[in-house]
């Protein structure tokens, strides 16, 4: 039973760690790229779908991105999108297609962007340690009920915050990673 529990919080830990990955490996560092648009999503026949679903994101330039929309009735949706997004960028709409500019990095972008890492960090450790109170919600569960005794509580707990803190240091090391990238540029 309490390996299952192991088991399911590596899961669910990777997990995070993994959308993190994928939230700051997005955020580029003045180039443009179809990535930066990859966690974009629109209301589309009443379902979130990925923009790059409904449409072809292409590289025009070094700072330019065209986005040719499939159907023209979600071009402003999706202009939106991206004006709501934190990425801060500035879509414009010509005909069907969507240009975008990527920004030079300025010092000041540089903050910005560094402080939207930081708190897509803290929102992954928050993550993280969700995962880690359910787990122990559920050992002490099985306490209460008899099927594990205390020395197994403590047991497992410790096991959990080893493998909660371990996660907790990766993010930290993508975070001081991306970090470096964005201010050796």
């Amino acid at each position: 039973m309490i390996n299952q529990i192991n088991k399911k919080n590596h899961e669910r830990m990777q997990a995070c760690i993994k959308k993190f990955e994928n939230n700051i490996n997005s955020i580029k560092t003045g180039r443009a790229s179809p990535k930066l648009l990859h966690n974009i999503y629109i209301e589309y026949f009443g379902v979130q779908t990925s923009l790059r679903q409904v449409s072809n994101i292409i590289v025009e330039d070094a700072h330019t991105l065209r986005i040719n929309v499939f159907d023209n009735s979600i071009t402003s949706i999706i202009s939106k999108a991206i004006l709501n997004s934190k990425l801060d960028l500035n879509p414009m709409i010509h005909g069907k297609d969507i240009l975008i500019s990527i920004p030079p990095l300025t010092e000041e972008r540089r903050k910005q962007l560094i402080k939207i890492i930081r708190g897509d960090a803290e929102s992954s450790r928050i993550c993280i340690r969700n995962i880690r109170r359910d787990s122990n919600d559920k050992i002490k569960k099985l306490l209460k009920n008899k099927i594990i005794n205390e020395d197994e509580v403590h047991s497992s707990q410790s096991t959990i915050q080893i493998m909660t803190d371990r996660y907790i240091k990766k993010i930290d090391d993508f975070l001081f990673k991306k970090e470096k990238d964005l201010m050796k540029i």
